[in-house]
């Protein structure tokens, strides 16, 4: 199917995907191209539909619904509980089971909507049961699984009208992007396994990227606010949706002159200013109108800052490396105290403990030192605490770095640019970042990579060691070759598609950065690295020593997953501040 499409792009344009394609509108028709024009955009819906993906998916899909699912599962069937049973007045303060509501009001509106559709046959299962452990069979589990379904046909829906939207010149690189979305692993290993809900809500958020790319401001702020009150994760691109929406919608800089402090006032485009903050607050009000009084417990629940730095296992961040260091540290100094007593002789700092009876202790009392993949607070034995602050300040700090160039220049390059810069600092530098959050980055670089071939060995590194460091949900020896196989072959056909397709933005194709050979070695390292992981799991089975070490795979995971999204985050920035003929605007 790519070498199709890849073909008929090379009908369309001249010159091959290294030269800057003609655009075919109103504006450059001329000869045979003007007389095609019509016949080539209606049979053009018909080439790059997502109807056979969906179809395809949907019996893939089908099929996995006897296999693993996670917590989330109960998690979801105990809010459609809570929403269904209980007033409005109680949703975010019932905890019969620990699983309690966490997730912004129109998402427990959502989860209202979905009870009112369970079958009494669901019910007499126990879907719609308020208990401390969820109690049901096969009927609930049908029933859930194809809500995910059903819900993501939202998510066809958007990306087919990104495909529609797309000028006929740029439909095959617009159709690699959404097909590599609405297949991608992230999605099938995290909803229709472990089970979560990330199709649906992407979907409005990919709504929004779609809207600032037809330059429709205000319809990007509706998306972006609706998502924003499905799921709070979405706050992290906060800065970087203020900054483009108020550069490209509210101010006008561009015929604005100076001559006295009164013409600042003429600065700001009042009547989109008023449009704009009517949605924003309108959309908010909707939503949190209802819990207006119980506000404090609302927000305790969307940010529980008592979880910890790190989720269940460590996702593979910033805090993954500096975890691992710790680890290793301590190991060190506890079997080779001089190397200790020579490490501090050359660093002294009050942050450090005074001696190796102190690690030692550290190490005794901590119940749990960020190696049992538990979620609880981590203390660290040698390196220094973190507290939220510091995750906070980080976050901000590369974020604002992020988001500084599109004041200066808000095209849809460098806002996705920023988008993508937003979600990779949230993830490396966040406080109890879940390893699945990692789609927050894949999704916006999916539409930022299609423009310049540059950015390929970034969006390689982020989309392979994202997907593989979602691996250890699903933990099942049967699921093993599922993910395996299907993360492959998806790495396979959209990296060689995006090779083929992609442009370079200059005559002169420089390197992506200077590391990028050893990029590619380390993508095709990954899939020993697997082998080796599950090798591991396969002996602490047959062989007790094993089971010493039965944190060892999941550290593997992080670390070296760890390494491969921070070399995307080093790529991508050195890029986005230092090569600006890559994000001169097109339009």
């Amino acid at each position: 199917m790519t070498e199709v499409k890849i073909k008929n792009v090379e009908n369309i344009t001249e010159g091959g995907a290294d030269t800057p394609q003609k655009s075919v509108d109103g504006n450059s028709k001329s000869g045979k191209a003007g007389s095609n024009s019509t016949t080539s955009s209606t049979t053009g819906d018909r080439r790059f539909s997502l109807w056979n993906f969906w179809i395809c998916g949907l019996f893939l899909k089908v099929l996995l619904f006897p296999d693993y699912y996670s917590t989330d599962f109960d998690v979801h069937r105990n809010w459609l509980a809570i929403t269904h049973n209980l007033p409005i007045s109680k949703w975010y303060f019932e905890n019969t089971s620990q699983w309690t509501l966490d997730y912004p009001p129109f998402f427990a509106y959502f989860e209202w909507i979905l009870s009112q559709f369970v079958p009494s046959v669901v019910k007499q299962d126990g879907c719609l049961d308020i208990v401390e452990v969820g109690q049901f069979g096969w009927a609930t589990v049908i029933f859930q699984r194809s809500t995910v379904i059903v819900s993501e046909i939202l998510l066809y829906a958007v990306l087919q009208y990104f495909i529609n939207t797309t000028s006929l010149s740029e439909k095959t690189q617009s159709f690699i992007v959404a097909t590599s979305i609405v297949v991608s692993p992230g999605f099938l290993i995290v909803d229709h396994i472990h089970f979560q809900y990330n199709g649906f809500l992407f979907a409005i958020f990919i709504a929004s990227i779609v809207a600032a790319r037809n330059k429709n401001y205000l319809w990007c702020a509706v998306f972006y606010s609706v998502a924003l009150c499905f799921k709070h994760i979405f706050l992290y691109m906060a800065p970087c949706y203020f900054i483009f929406l108020l550069r490209a919608y509210v101010l006008d800089i561009e015929h604005f002159k100076f001559r006295s402090y009164r013409d600042l006032l003429r600065l700001v485009k009042w009547k989109n200013l008023f449009k704009l903050g009517s949605i924003v607050v309108g959309i908010f009000g909707v939503c949190f109108a209802p819990f207006a009084c119980q506000m404090p417990q609302v927000l305790s629940r969307l940010f529980p800052f008592s979880r910890g730095l790190t989720h269940a296992y460590w996702a593979p961040n910033f805090w993954a490396l500096y975890s691992f260091v710790d680890k290793v540290l301590s190991i060190v100094f506890l079997k080779v105290p001089y190397m200790y007593t020579a490490i501090t002789r050359v660093i002294s700092s009050p942050l450090i403990p005074a001696s190796v009876d102190e690690i030692r202790q550290r190490v005794e009392d901590a119940n749990n030192n960020g190696s049992k993949g538990l979620v609880q607070d981590v203390v660290f034995t040698v390196l220094p605490q973190v507290p939220p602050k510091v995750t906070f300040f980080l976050t901000v700090f590369y974020q604002v770095l992020a988001v500084i160039p599109v004041l200066f220049d808000p095209s849809f390059k460098r806002f996705i640019g920023s988008l993508t810069l937003c979600g990779l600092a949230s993830y490396l530098f966040g406080w109890h970042v879940h390893e699945k959050a990692i789609m927050l980055v894949i999704i916006p670089f999916s539409f930022l990579v299609v423009l310049d071939r540059r950015l390929l060995v970034s969006f390689m590194l982020a989309s392979s060691a994202g997907y593989v460091s979602l691996f250890p949900l699903l933990y099942e020896n049967a699921d093993f070759a599922i993910k395996c196989l299907y993360t492959f072959v998806w790495c396979v056909i959209y990296f060689f598609a995006l090779r083929k397709t992609t442009k370079l933005s200059s005559s002169v194709e420089r390197r992506v950065f200077f590391m990028d050979r050893l990029a590619i070695i380390y993508i095709c390292l990954l899939l020993p690295m697997v082998l080796g992981v599950q090798f591991l799991d396969v002996m602490k089975w047959k062989y007790p020593l094993f089971e010493r070490f039965q944190f060892l795979g999941l550290m593997i995971y992080s670390v070296y997953c760890s390494l491969g999204i921070v070399g995307s985050w080093i790529g991508l920035s050195w890029l986005y501040n230092f090569d600006e003929p890559l994000w001169e605007s097109s339009d």
